[in-house]
């Protein structure tokens, strides 16, 4: 899959698990941090990002330090899902 529909794709997802209403994917930018004074996420949002993982593209993060370099933001996501999906 492309790195751009990947991000697109992704986007759509994170609105979806997280029930984001009030988002479009437009909202979201590729670089714009998830958490913090980025997307303005918090820890449970984290889990459930990690199931979203697993569930769509097969990768297990077991490891929290694991989990706060893949989930940096949507770019950081891709990457992560590209070098270790397995769909």
């Amino acid at each position: 899959m492309e790195t751009t529909e990947l991000k697109e794709q992704l986007k759509v997802q994170i609105i979806k698990f997280l029930n984001l209403t009030d988002l479009t994917p437009a909202d979201i930018a590729d670089n714009e941090p998830l958490f913090g004074a980025g997307l303005g996420l918090d820890s449970i949002d984290s889990l459930e990002l990690i199931v979203l993982l697993k569930k769509e593209y097969g990768i297990d993060i077991k490891d929290p330090r694991e989990g706060r370099k893949a989930l940096v933001d949507v770019a950081t996501m891709a990457d992560y899902i590209q070098a270790n999906g397995k769909k």
